[in-house]
């Protein structure tokens, strides 16, 4: 379930540290946050979704980031910190411009949809905030 993201050029952020030295690189440009689950949401549409809209997509992130929920609990709360305002939700997708979130995607947008409509919205936001 990991390398699904990790194979297609994700990087594992594991601890509360790995995810700030992220976060401090990702002042420019875009980055892709996503927090990856155990579950069929994520199997079927959210990890699927993803990888059809960086295969397809016009503009594609500059940086791409996962935290695992429920396993790496300390790199997804600190994850989680940088759109503390948004309810926990897992999985989800965050994109961020220039350091600030631009664009989300919690599991209530993602569940009961198939993985080519998640993969357009994804195309959609990267080609608004892309460069």
């Amino acid at each position: 379930m990991k390398e699904e993201l990790t194979e297609i050029g994700f990087t594992e952020l594991l601890s509360a540290d790995d995810v700030d030295r992220a976060m401090e690189e990702a002042t420019t440009g875009m980055t892709l946050v996503v927090i990856n689950y155990v579950d069929g949401c994520s199997a079927g549409m959210a990890r699927p979704g993803v990888r059809i809209a960086l295969d397809n997509g016009s503009k594609r992130p500059d940086r791409l980031l996962t935290v695992f929920a429920e396993q790496d609990l300390e790199a997804t709360a600190r994850m989680r910190s940088h759109f503390a305002d948004i309810p926990p939700s897992q999985p989800s997708i965050a994109l961020f411009k220039d350091g600030e979130l631009v664009h989300f995607v919690p599991r209530h947008r993602i569940e009961g949809r198939d993985a080519q409509s998640l993969a357009g919205d994804l195309r959609a936001a990267f080609d608004e905030f892309g460069q």
